[in-house]
């Protein structure tokens, strides 16, 4: 029989078995002392590392009472890895999350914005130049008014990728540590505009 320990991971309550919360304690002590950014913003990387995290446990235990074992925290540590690309020592890794490519989502790229980085964020999720989409929706723009409504409709209804896991699922690549890393001063400047 093992023991249990609940948990809040993100904002989310799991119930953790004894070595499954061990091991998750020591990974995401071991990832805040790797960490290279400013004191100030380490806190925010990782209130970001945890919510990815969280998300990773819920699309495995869902809304059930199951408990998160060690091999679910295993697969999510080998998923996200550590902030300077090197891996955890000490510990076997599953290769359950490390496909190099993600499912790309929809939202606005404030990085790359003319208006409201609805053009670029197209761009992204289609795969194709932001050039080709911004001509597109001029010529939709100077051929009638519905260019107007159709970018204003867009501009509403597609969210901002504020945070660098919106950031790395608008590009389609994996929501690792290292590869948020790099959005997560990209994502400063955006909240402080």
């Amino acid at each position: 029989m093992k023991r249990v320990t609940n948990a809040c991971v993100g904002g989310r309550n799991f119930t953790l078995d004894d070595d499954a919360y061990n091991r998750l304690d020591a990974y995401l002590r071991n990832f805040k002392a790797k960490l290279t950014v400013p004191e100030a913003q380490k806190a925010e990387v990782m209130d970001d590392i945890e919510s990815r995290i969280s998300d990773l446990f819920f699309q495995e235990v869902g809304e059930t009472s199951r408990v998160v074992t060690l091999e679910m925290v295993e697969k999510v540590v080998s998923a996200l890895g550590m902030p300077d690309g090197s891996p955890e020592t000490g510990y076997a890794y599953s290769q359950a999350f490390s496909e190099d490519k993600a499912p790309r989502k929809l939202y606005r790229d404030m990085d790359n914005k003319g208006v409201a980085g609805v053009c670029s964020g197209l761009a992204w999720y289609f795969n194709i130049d932001v050039t080709i989409i911004r001509i597109i929706m001029l010529v939709a723009l100077i051929a009638g008014t519905s260019g107007f409504w159709i970018y204003l409709v867009l501009w509403i209804a597609i969210p901002k990728a504020m945070t660098p896991a919106q950031q790395c699922e608008m590009r389609g690549i994996p929501a690792t540590a290292e590869n948020m890393a790099r959005f997560k001063n990209h994502a400063q400047d955006t909240y402080n505009r």
